[in-house]
């Protein structure tokens, strides 16, 4: 086997040193590690890609969120203003924005197929019935997220949409009148309103939904990932747990002893 130059050496060790640096403090890369090269059954389809689809797809709503959220003004007298400056004025202002607005359905969809395919294959049973649980909670927290958005526009549609969901939230049994009221900030839906759905809309329920997509994801790599029911096989197959010879560990090598 070829031996590695002085020169590729010093490159090699100059582009690992810092991972061996934050690897011994935080286990970053020993994590990314058990995160990336864990046992999946080896029968799984495009079916079980849809939960990182629906991950993506809020990836995208968080970053055009913060770029729309530059420019955006809570406020009554300008909101419509501000939307029809990012659409028009702003450079790919107004991709920016139809990829938000979408965006928002193809997440809610993907939320809805995803959780089909968990119930159909019958993930939600033990030992994963607190995976389901945050997965149903993701689903109301993705569908809260796309209702205070819709207000946000502050054209005709957006206003009566809202007062026409704030009124249907007010015929709930006891807790209705008052989740009513705290909805609409008043008698009807004004400046606070707006100021508040704004703040639940960019703070509070992507805060919620973050952190249930942290707990979401561990649970999922904690316990694996089921095979289809047509399955014949209940496990994965065995991978190679045996490094080369000489190999140094890693990311994607053996820890020590030859053993991953």
């Amino acid at each position: 086997m070829a031996t590695k130059s002085k020169r590729a050496s010093l490159v090699e060790t100059a582009v690992l040193a810092p991972l061996d640096w934050i690897d011994e403090r935080t286990l970053a890369v020993t994590g990314t590690k058990w995160f990336l090269f864990r046992r999946v059954p080896r029968d799984i389809s495009w079916a079980q890609t849809l939960g990182s689809a629906t991950l993506t797809a809020f990836i995208v709503q968080t970053l055009t969120g913060v770029i729309l959220a530059m420019y955006y003004r809570p406020d009554p007298d300008s909101a419509y203003a501000s939307i029809e400056h990012i659409t028009n004025d702003l450079t790919l202002g107004w991709l920016v924005r139809g990829m938000h607005r979408w965006g928002a359905s193809v997440f809610v969809i993907l939320l809805f197929m995803h959780m089909g395919r968990v119930f159909l294959f019958g993930a939600y049973k033990y030992p994963r019935e607190l995976t389901w649980i945050t997965g149903v909670l993701l689903l109301v927290t993705g569908m809260l997220m796309g209702f205070t958005g819709y207000l946000l526009p502050w054209d005709q549609t957006a206003y009566w949409a809202t007062v026409v969901g704030i009124n249907l939230n007010g015929t709930a049994p006891f807790a209705g009148p008052w989740l009513a009221q705290f909805l609409a900030s008043g008698p009807e839906i004004g400046a606070d309103a707006l100021a508040k759905w704004y703040a639940l809309h960019m703070l509070v329920l992507p805060g919620a939904i973050i952190a249930l997509i942290f707990v979401h994801i561990y649970l999922v790599t904690r316990l694996g990932v089921v095979s289809p029911p047509w399955s014949r096989e209940a496990a994965g197959r065995e991978t190679s747990t045996v490094a080369p010879a000489g190999a140094r560990t890693g990311l994607v090598r053996g820890t020590s002893g030859g053993q991953e």
